[in-house]
């Protein structure tokens, strides 16, 4: 079993996963990691992880997800499965009257541009995320142009607000040992 921090610095994380598990197919991976569950679980779980936890939850709960997986099962906390289960049936529901409504929101993104808008939140410019994604800055222009268009945003400047502000509000960075550490935005140098 491996343990391992999601990051979306200079790396990402989700590609390493996908990588990893392509390789190791049997290799259990447990993902213990400051971002939002609700929001980054299922990506991760799509790239290949067998549980997730959140560096805020208990430490008795890092050992519960660790006892699941073990024993051949999944791991996300109750909260998360209790969302997925409702969405499950609100999806159920929807097509069952045909009303699918559209979505609204960063869910519309795919994982690239996911890393991509989260860069950007976190102070990075194009050159810089082409470089640390070792893709081109049209490569990175292209990939902004599709989140401005899946979140319905008019122009750059909006872009960059709406990312700042998400990654303000759902990046939880990790705290001292004693709990005592105070919560900020960390921005993530270029490569």
């Amino acid at each position: 079993m491996l343990l391992i921090a999601l990051r979306l610095g200079t790396g990402d994380s989700l590609e390493f996963l996908k990588a990893l598990k392509s390789e190791h197919p049997a290799l259990l991976i447990l993902v213990y990691s400051a971002f939002e569950e609700t929001i980054f679980a299922e990506r991760a779980f799509r790239a290949g992880a067998d549980g997730y936890v959140m560096k805020k939850a208990p430490k008795d709960e890092l050992l519960t997800a660790i006892r699941e997986i073990m024993s051949g099962n999944i791991y996300v906390s109750r909260d998360v499965a209790m969302r997925a289960f409702k969405k499950s049936l609100e999806t159920r529901s929807e097509q069952q009257h045909r009303s699918a409504r559209p979505t609204i929101g960063i869910e519309k993104l795919s994982d690239r541009e996911m890393h991509i808008f989260f860069l950007l939140g976190s102070g990075l410019g194009n050159s810089q995320i082409a470089h640390s994604l070792n893709l081109s800055v049209k490569t990175i222009e292209s990939h902004r142009e599709n989140i401005k268009h899946k979140l319905n945003l008019s122009c750059s400047r909006d872009l960059v607000a709406c990312a700042e502000k998400y990654v303000e509000v759902t990046f939880v960075p990790p705290t001292d040992i004693l709990g005592r550490g105070k919560k900020k935005v960390v921005r993530f140098p270029a490569a």
